[in-house]
């Protein structure tokens, strides 16, 4: 799995041919992992540049495409379709990766508020996520993919699922930059040979509006960041992205500025931080979370924070 992957997430801002220029561009300069999902709503266009790569000369099996399940489609019959459709608009004839994008079938519009709420969104039924998951077995099995995995976990939530798979999940891919880092889920991952995968990793400056709190903080107006970055003639997004490659993860950032998606490959593949600075960061204290999943809640007055167990347990009705 390549070191560093373009995210697709155009937020509601970004056209699909936009990203997909993105993806072409990216492609072009030396990319090789592609992070997408089917409810981004661009798999197609990007699947159109897909096709044009891989008929000019890049081998498929040079590339890294990643899509997701979404949470409409949690369904036993419904699995191997989405799956399928996804390949079909991505037009590359198997995933490497194929994630579970969110562990609970709580549908929400694109575009829609913070105070969105499904009438039909439900908590985690450990149960229901299991015959989603045989399905998600099912498709290696198949030869549709090649990796299965979970996204936006908690600890709790895994363990059960560690449990009971008979083809467990490689990856977890997860909200990590160096305001949010998760030690103990980071850790966890790791320790069970699953690969963590690091979403934000500069922090999201053009996440949705509905993901914006007063409180948030962002990693690349930090201090620690800023002094390294100055004193190695660096972008703070270069600090926070080696940073995230030298730990252990794999980040994932968007951009559709050609310059930008440019320094994001050059930052991993450059020297690395020192060991002095890499403790530095890791003394950070700040636990800030970007997406908190508020729409994603089963019932009216609820904290956003019920959402991600925080008392290390699952959080019941």
């Amino acid at each position: 799995m390549p070191a560093i992957g373009l995210g697709t997430f155009g937020s509601d801002h970004v056209s699909p041919d936009v990203v997909a220029e993105a993806v072409y561009g990216a492609a072009c300069a030396g990319y090789r992992h592609f992070d997408c999902a089917a409810v981004y709503q661009n798999e197609a266009a990007i699947g159109q540049v897909f096709a044009s790569l891989f008929s000019s000369g890049l081998e498929r099996e040079q590339v890294w495409i990643t899509s997701k399940l979404w949470n409409d489609k949690h369904a036993e019959a419904d699995v191997v379709p989405a799956c399928r459709q996804s390949i079909a608009d991505l037009r590359c004839d198997y995933l490497d990766l194929y994630l579970v994008h969110w562990p609970f079938p709580n549908y929400h519009p694109p575009g829609c508020s913070v105070d969105s709420r499904s009438p039909n969104a439900r908590p985690y039924i450990h149960e229901d996520f299991l015959r989603t998951w045989r399905q998600m077995e099912r498709l290696v099995e198949l030869g549709l993919v090649k990796h299965i995995g979970t996204s936006n976990m908690t600890t709790a939530k895994l363990r059960l699922l560690l449990r009971d798979a008979r083809i467990k999940p490689a990856v977890n891919e997860m909200e990590l930059h160096p305001h949010f880092q998760q030690p103990e889920l980071f850790e966890y991952v790791r320790a069970q040979d699953m690969q963590p995968v690091g979403f934000c990793p500069l922090g999201s400056p053009h996440r949705p509006e509905r993901d914006r709190t007063p409180e948030d903080t962002s990693p690349l107006q930090d201090p620690v960041i800023r002094g390294i970055a100055e004193r190695l003639n660096l972008h703070p997004a270069a600090v926070c992205l080696k940073w995230a490659v030298q730990r252990g993860q794999i980040p994932i950032p968007f951009s559709t500025n050609r310059p930008h998606y440019l320094s994001n490959l050059k930052a991993v593949t450059g020297a690395p931080l020192s060991q002095d600075d890499m403790n530095a960061i890791a003394r950070i204290d700040k636990d800030c979370r970007l997406i908190k999943g508020q729409v994603f809640l089963w019932k009216e007055n609820q904290s956003w924070a019920d959402r991600w167990d925080m008392h290390g347990e699952i959080t019941s009705p």
